[in-house]
């Protein structure tokens, strides 16, 4: 023990006298008479105020001071050092230039430090937050070239609201006003402070745009504070119109005309093609409501336009209309740039005219990508497709897309090399900007609901193995309640999977296993798809969400009607083939958290179950789930692991490798931080495994039990991402921790573990090449 401590003193020892050495080498370099500035420190000098009240006073005022130190970690300052050692750059690019300017940091100086206007601040702050007596003094303490200001702050007493006033007079503006104030932000016995005024002032602007006050701006309010008609610190606030505020800003404003420029080009107003304002009486009128669309190449059915545009003539102006019909232009996908403009047609009514300036995308474009990809079974891959989109196929903004494409997928590592799947096929869709169906939907949204067809034809080849033929179609509906929220309603979504060219190969490895004779036999699988996504990834936020639930629902009605029962030997078919009856849910839950601009930790939770019955026994094997593989548990190559703790090794003709099951738990964590520019590092760990619902004799321990715990696969590891903007390439190499098909209770590997070994790193380091991030 004694040895324990002497060794522990010996390191803490080592670390200080780095630390000192450290330290004192970036003074060294200071000049005659500099002094490096260490940081602030803010004394409150108050005992009346409570003590979390003077703590935050504190963090708020030092978060306002500058400059900043240089940034130290453990009382270091490395990137400091960096800077003072490297070389004066001749240019700016190479080792230089990059250890000073991009590693390392220019030293902050106390010259660098205005101690008067830190000063002023502080006071300026503290009033603003109800401290009106506060002052503030400053004192500089310094030692070896190292400096530091201390700020002396005495606040005094902080004010509190007595009573909020709200000017009466009879004029339409204060009214409207008056009528907020049961949901004013200034309460009564709250602290004064001039945020929540500020956010006061917004409060009743928003609320007065609502209400027709198109020109109003917040700057037109004055909260004026008074501290002199109450005693004890307290404050009264009246919030009032300021004198000067214009007449038009006091004034509600309605819709005269609705006037839309679908052709709008910046270049045409330049040569005086369109006047704005102008008097379109002339001009194609659209007369249902009242729109008026310049168009006189008739490249727009009116009626998209006003199935998009909220105003109508004599409505009264309110904000949300407004921003509801530039997203919903926007969102139509047929317009490049969407302007809004509203000009005065009748001042003494109180009139304006909306003008809606449209440039339109080009309409259509043919355009060949090489993409990296992942396909359903989480195999990493290239793909090569050629699309034709037409943005406004029938003038009414459906856009309709068309793709050839060609296709292999791929992983690398593992204990034998997976054959490869070559793909090749055609897609085409029809995407109509509003429900197609027999009854009337409304949607308020921002967002343009879509009614989606498509039709789509694969071919599949697995190389030494089969090949399959799949034609797709599906009739659906996606909407969105608002930017987070989006709801897809395939109504029927129809897969036909067709076999060909199984070779004998196959035939043999397949001849006495079930769920092998099963991947190719010929599949019609029809019903319903919903799915819906809530996500706040988009915002600013330190942890944001994701998740998406997902309802496969395949021949429900089809098999009550029909009276299907397989197990009874009632099954059914459609043209020859057995039609499949499941209900299937999966459900994809995430997390992501940023400690800071370059580093996060992303987690990901997955839970699904397909349960078969009437017409079938068993999952269609295109419908079921899979685990391993570069966007799942990364340790394991693809659709390898499971079902439960069956042993794919014990299958003849080697590890065959498509493995697939009806239940799915699935857990992942992964850190992620920046190493410099384009390049990104991630130390990851992956958990799940696949199981069947129903006994399968040819893979023993193959279904779900209350033993599913100890069949949970884990594997880790590291990875590099390459973020080129326009593609992100994902290098993950991983490796098992515990394998479920090992004897129980021992099934953790970390005893096996031998980096020295080229046979286990051959079966055990996992490469993982992949486009984009995992979740």
């Amino acid at each position: 023990m004694e040895k324990n401590y002497q060794t522990y003193f010996r390191y803490l020892l080592t670390f200080g006298m780095a630390s000192v050495a450290l330290s004192c080498s970036n003074t060294r370099f200071l000049k005659e008479g500099q002094m490096l500035y260490t940081g602030a420190e803010v004394n409150i000098e108050n005992d009346t105020l409570p003590k979390k009240e003077k703590k935050e006073l504190q963090s708020a005022i030092e978060a306002n001071l500058t400059p900043k130190p240089n940034s130290s970690f453990l009382g270091l300052r490395p990137k400091l050092y960096f800077y003072n050692i490297a070389k004066e750059p001749k240019k700016e690019k190479g080792f230089n230039y990059w250890l000073k300017y991009k590693i390392g940091e220019k030293p902050v100086l106390l010259g660098d430090v205005d101690r008067e206007f830190n000063k002023d601040i502080i006071e300026n702050y503290s009033e603003n937050q109800g401290y009106f007596n506060a002052r503030a003094t400053y004192d500089t303490v310094s030692k070896n070239k190292k400096a530091k200001v201390i700020y002396t702050v005495k606040p005094g007493a902080r004010y509190l609201i007595s009573d909020v006033k709200f000017q009466k007079d009879s004029s339409l503006v204060n009214r409207e006003i008056r009528d907020t104030s049961d949901r004013t932000l200034l309460k009564k016995g709250n602290p004064f402070d001039l945020d929540v005024i500020k956010s006061e002032r917004e409060r009743i602007d928003n609320r007065l745009k609502e209400r027709g006050f198109y020109y109003f701006h917040p700057d037109n309010i004055i909260v004026q504070a008074d501290s002199t008609v109450s005693k004890n610190h307290k404050v009264e606030l009246n919030v009032k119109l300021k004198d000067n505020t214009p007449d038009i800003s006091t004034e509600q404003f309605s819709i005269d005309k609705v006037i839309v420029f679908p052709n709008y080009n910046i270049q045409d107003v330049k040569n005086g093609k369109y006047d704005v304002p102008m008097n379109p009486d002339s001009l194609q009128k659209y007369q249902h409501n009242d729109i008026y669309v310049i168009d006189p190449e008739h490249k727009f059915k009116p009626k998209i336009f006003d199935r998009a545009l909220y105003f109508k003539t004599g409505d009264l102006y309110n904000r949300t209309n407004h921003n509801l019909t530039l997203n919903r232009l926007i969102s139509l996908g047929v317009f490049k740039f969407v302007k809004n403009e509203f000009i005065v047609s009748d001042s003494l009514q109180h009139k304006f005219d909306a003008y809606y300036l449209l440039t339109p995308r080009q309409l259509q474009s043919l355009r060949l990508e090489t993409l990296g990809r992942t396909n359903s079974a989480n195999y990493a891959g290239s793909e090569v497709n050629l699309n034709w989109t037409h943005r406004n196929f029938f003038r009414g903004a459906e856009q309709f897309k068309a793709s050839i494409y060609g296709a292999f997928d791929f992983q690398i590592g593992g204990p034998e090399n997976a054959k490869n799947i070559f793909r090749t096929g055609a897609t085409a869709q029809l995407s109509i900007p509003r429900i197609v169906a027999p009854f009337r939907f409304n949607s308020s949204s921002a967002f343009v609901p879509r009614t989606n067809i498509s039709l789509g034809y694969e071919f599949q080849n697995r190389t030494e193995y089969y090949s399959l033929n799949t034609f797709t179609g599906s009739f659906g509906y996606i909407w969105k309640e608002n930017a987070r929220k989006e709801h897809d309603l395939k109504i029927l979504d129809i897969t036909y999977v067709s076999p060909a060219n199984i070779t004998p190969l196959y035939d043999s490895i397949s001849a006495t296993n079930d769920a092998m004779r099963r991947v190719v036999k010929p599949q019609l699988i029809f019903g319903p798809i919903y799915s819906y996504t809530y996500t706040n990834t988009m915002l600013p936020k330190a942890n944001t969400f994701y998740y998406k639930g997902t309802l496969d629902l395949a021949g429900n009605l089809t098999g009550l009607l029909t009276g299907a029962n397989a197990k009874e030997g009632k099954e059914k078919s459609i043209f020859g083939v057995p039609f499949s009856q499941f209900a299937k849910i999966e459900n994809d839950f995430r997390f992501y958290h940023k400690f800071g601009e370059k580093t996060s930790l992303a987690t990901r939770a997955i839970a699904g179950i397909a349960y078969p019955y009437g017409n079938s026994e068993y999952i269609p094997f295109s419908r079921q789930f899979f685990s391993g593989g570069s966007n799942s548990v990364r340790a394991f190559r693809a659709r390898t692991l499971g079902p439960g703790s069956f042993d794919p090794r014990t299958i003849k003709e080697g590890y065959y490798f498509d493995q697939s099951g009806d239940v799915k738990l699935e857990l992942n964590a992964e850190y992620r931080a920046n190493l410099y520019k384009f390049l990104n590092a991630a130390v990851f760990a992956d958990a799940g495994n696949v199981w069947l619902i129903n006994d399968d004799p040819t893979r023993p321990g193959a279904k779900f039990s209350k033993d599913f715990l100890s069949e949970i696969a884990v594997g880790a590891g590291v990875g590099l991402r390459l973020d080129f903007s326009i593609l992100i390439l994902r290098l993950d190499l991983a490796m098992p921790l515990r394998v479920p098909y090992y004897e129980k209770g021992d099934r953790w590997a970390f005893d096996r573990i031998n980096f020295g070994d080229s046979s286990w790193r051959r079966d055990n380091l996992i490469l993982n090449i992949a486009i984009g991030y995992p979740f």
